[in-house]
């Protein structure tokens, strides 16, 4: 057989040594040990740098990323202003302008090797259903080269936001995936709970997954997550759930947070870590010592609980940064969750690639003969190395494609002093 692509030399992540990978018709079909000779059209030299089978993005905002282009500052940087800022801004949405502002961040998502990616988009009466069409068409754009999943997202609320929960139902018949929600912005606890009930009535006529934005508050007194993990079990979603942000468990006193983390444990809930936007709104208001607000990565690890980490925001009224790049995120995670111990660094690798496909319930997602072929070689020898230097994406490999390549060249112009003699 001619192979389309074989690279030579690769160090593929999660296995030890270096090996040739074969692939042809868009999948792998041959993995063996470095050195064997094959006949290929094109041919690769990786010269042991690392391979991961793409990066998956589990939770960012499509419909709002590059808003800040046109909408005022947050001068309090608050999550509320924030929000605030943007009901002007979505009653004046147009489909086109949410899906060429997706489409620049997608395209830019696949240069840095994304694979998968699940999107949140607004819905509320403000802007109607235009936010996820906008989404979908961006999805259409793109379904070649990355696999999108879109959420509904309640942010206004559903019984504080009339209308809301029939808009819900409207968009996921237009194609949206996944029921998604935001519970603790409603009045009371009681509300709170309809909220989480009226997702899963939602996800059960739909058969869909569920993903919720939960107590992103640093208030100590927010009790969704233990809603939702308890209502997970009821109605027996295990595996299906996912948590983004959990501000609130940062806060907790430690006693409660074992006994929610082991319910979450229990109902097999998926947590979203998104460091970025909330090291930068969480604690906006404290003296210090100052509250940070990005969840308790290690000790949900540590209970078994699947963790992954997203880039939540790309240039919008609640952060003004943010590039799309698994590898910029793991580097601040490492940070804000003081994973730098060398099979830390190695699990947060894990958290933007396999624990991310988890999440997103991705089947088959691996580097082996007869899978897809999707693989992301790194310009780094190491998980370290690769965080450390947000490592180009040497080659992205889209379905035994080769989509994007990033080559860097510095000219010195300069050489290293010697050592003075002593």
């Amino acid at each position: 057989m001619t192979l389309d692509i074989l690279i030579k030399n690769v160090a593929l992540w999660g296995t030890e040594g270096l090996c040739d990978l074969g692939i042809a018709n868009g999948r792998f079909v041959s993995m063996n040990q470095s050195g064997v000779s094959a006949t290929s059209i094109l041919t690769l030299d990786a010269d042991g740098r690392m391979a991961v089978p793409g990066f998956v993005e589990p939770h960012i905002h499509l419909d709002k990323a590059l808003i800040s282009e046109r909408a005022p500052v947050n001068v309090s940087g608050t999550l509320t202003e924030a929000i605030e800022i943007l009901w002007e801004i979505k009653r004046n949405y147009t489909v086109d302008e949410i899906a060429d502002r997706a489409s620049r961040v997608l395209a830019r998502a696949l240069e840095h090797g994304v694979s998968r990616l699940r999107t949140h988009v607004d819905v509320d009466p403000i802007g109607g259903t235009r936010p996820a069409e906008g989404l979908i068409r961006a999805r259409d754009r793109f379904s070649d080269l990355i696999d999108i999943q879109i959420v509904a997202f309640p942010q206004e609320g559903i019984v504080k936001s009339p209308g809301t929960e029939a808009l819900m139902r409207e968009v996921m018949k237009l194609g949206v995936d996944v029921v998604g929600g935001m519970p603790f912005n409603e009045a009371s606890p009681q509300d709170s709970r309809r909220h989480i009930e009226i997702v899963f009535d939602i996800a059960r006529e739909f058969n869909a997954d569920i993903d919720m934005h939960v107590d992103e508050t640093d208030d100590p007194a927010a009790r969704t997550l233990e809603m939702l993990a308890e209502l997970t079990i009821v109605n027996g979603w295990q595996g299906r759930v996912t948590a983004g942000h959990t501000c609130a468990l940062a806060s907790y006193p430690r006693d409660y947070a074992d006994r929610v983390i082991a319910r979450l444990r229990e109902a097999h809930v998926n947590m979203i870590a998104n460091p970025a936007t909330n090291l930068m709104l969480q604690g906006r208001l404290d003296d210090y010592p100052k509250r940070r607000g990005v969840t308790q990565v290690k000790e949900l690890l540590a209970a078994g609980v699947n963790v992954a980490c997203g880039q939540d925001c790309v240039h919008d009224t609640f952060y003004p940064f943010g590039q799309n790049d698994p590898l910029e995120i793991a580097f601040l995670l490492c940070h804000a969750s003081q994973m730098s111990r060398p099979a830390e660094i190695l699990t947060v690798m894990d958290m933007v690639t396999i624990n991310g496909a988890k999440a997103l319930r991705v089947p088959d997602f691996r580097v082996a003969p007869g899978a897809v072929a999707d693989l992301v070689v790194l310009d780094a020898r190491d998980a370290r190395e690769a965080f450390a230097a947000r490592s180009p994406r040497r080659w992205v490999i889209r379905r035994g494609k080769l989509i994007a390549e990033t080559r860097l060249e510095t000219r010195r112009y300069f050489d290293i002093p010697a050592a003075p003699v002593r």
